[in-house]
């Protein structure tokens, strides 16, 4: 025999079920408001409406019928809702913070209908109001495990079925070296012509399941350089590579990062490459960050969890002449790096006066030449820098030293087109 409670829980749901619409467009609207997630298209968005309302339908029978929480099942709309997310690398961790925000705000609406039936006595509204409590959260951690294996079975489906051709059409591009900047356009839909940063994300062979941070950290590096969709690639089980882009060249704040990641629950590790452009700067800006990665796996501090390529260039480049060393080279110099006339002894009468102790006089000496001649080329030289030489003189005085004794680079030419903005702008 139903109990008075049941009765009245009963009656509560009765009249949450005659505002059944309008409570479900209240609560759709605020997930949208607060949750950054929830902000699809509108084909999703319904999706969204559907699964919110199939929820509250099942709650409301669940509250009206007595109806045991072990017979509730995920709601058709819910799980479909649920593989969306999944396979729009949205985090698990939004989708179920919106029920347990949902549940606060059916709580809230039971205790609103519950005044209004007005009458009861005390002690039999709050017996009520914790039968309603109780059985609404039942229900609620009945629903979010059966969504959490249905969302963990999807998004490892999706990444089985798209990300093996994802990350051949990726490869492809890293690799090929007759591929132009149109035909990697049109296998990875992004546009070539603007501007790459390059990141690899990775955790700890112990730890938590990858999967789900890595997804997080990726999002994270696109909320900190702007507007857009990241292009990602998981390297191995516990390693993914991270690619955003922009139109023109936008700073990126380490700092915001640096903050984001430690806030996530596990922990990650994040490098970065270099901005640059075209498909030279999509390839270059990975092979970066790679290489810093491998400066902070060898570094003492542990601690270490973002790290920027020009930070720890000259560690990470002077292992061997490559390619990435001459594009730091001309990053670091800009037009001092081309071989314009004169640049040359430009160079040579900045090492010589950096060797002498920064003495003018010294540097005179040495190179044959009156002291006046080597402040003239010493301004020469901050001039075609940009800054002047007591800014960044390690980088300088490596970038000269590797300029005269490791370039194989083609001859540049008078303006150093390759010299991208960024650390030393």
């Amino acid at each position: 025999m139903p109990t008075a409670v049941d009765a009245l829980v009963a009656e509560v749901a009765r009249a949450i079920d005659a505002d059944l619409p309008a409570l479900t467009s209240e609560l759709t609207a605020w997930f949208t408001e607060v949750i950054p997630e929830f902000q699809h298209d509108e084909a999703i968005r319904g999706l969204m409406v559907a699964s919110t309302s199939s929820n509250l339908v099942a709650i409301v029978d669940l509250l009206r019928h007595s109806i045991p929480v072990e017979q509730i099942s995920v709601p058709g709309a819910a799980a479909e809702y649920a593989r969306r997310f999944a396979q729009h690398s949205l985090s698990l961790e939004a989708l179920l913070r919106a029920y347990r925000l949902g549940e606060n705000r059916f709580t809230q609406w039971s205790i609103t209908a519950l005044d209004r039936i007005g009458g009861v006595p005390t002690d039999l509204a709050l017996a009520a109001v914790a039968e309603l409590s109780r059985r609404t959260n039942s229900y609620i951690d009945q629903v979010i495990e059966g969504l959490i294996d249905i969302y963990e079975t999807e998004r490892r489906l999706w990444n089985s079925r798209m990300g093996a051709a994802r990350a051949a059409q990726i490869r492809l591009v890293l690799e090929s070296e007759n591929l132009s900047e149109a035909e990697a356009c049109h296998l990875l839909g992004i546009p070539m012509s603007g501007w790459h940063t390059a990141a690899v994300a990775w955790m700890p062979a112990e730890g938590p399941s990858a999967a789900g941070m890595l997804d997080a950290t990726a999002r994270l590096i696109q909320e900190v350089s702007g507007p857009g969709t990241p292009l990602t690639l998981l390297d191995d089980e516990r390693t993914m590579w991270v690619w955003v882009q922009q139109p023109a060249p936008r700073h990126l704040d380490l700092n915001r990062l640096s903050e984001g990641v430690a806030g996530l629950a596990a922990e990650v590790r994040v490098v970065l490459g270099a901005q640059a452009p075209g498909l030279d700067g999509f390839r270059g800006s990975l092979r970066e960050a790679i290489r810093t990665r491998a400066v902070v796996e060898n570094a003492q501090n542990r601690a270490l969890r973002v790290l920027a390529f020009d930070d720890v260039a000259v560690a990470a480049l002077l292992t061997e002449n490559s390619e990435d060393l001459e594009r730091w080279i001309v990053r670091v110099l800009g037009d001092l790096a081309t071989d314009a006339p004169g640049n040359r002894e430009l160079r040579d009468t900045i090492r010589v006066f950096f060797e002498s102790g920064s003495s003018y006089t010294q540097a005179a000496t040495r190179l044959h030449l009156h002291k006046n001649t080597v402040h003239y080329r010493i301004r020469k030289a901050e001039e075609l820098l940009g800054r002047p030489l007591t800014d960044d003189r390690l980088d300088v005085e490596v970038a000269l030293l590797a300029r005269a004794l490791l370039w194989r680079r083609r001859p540049l030419p008078a303006t150093a087109s390759a010299r991208t903005p960024g650390h030393y702008n």
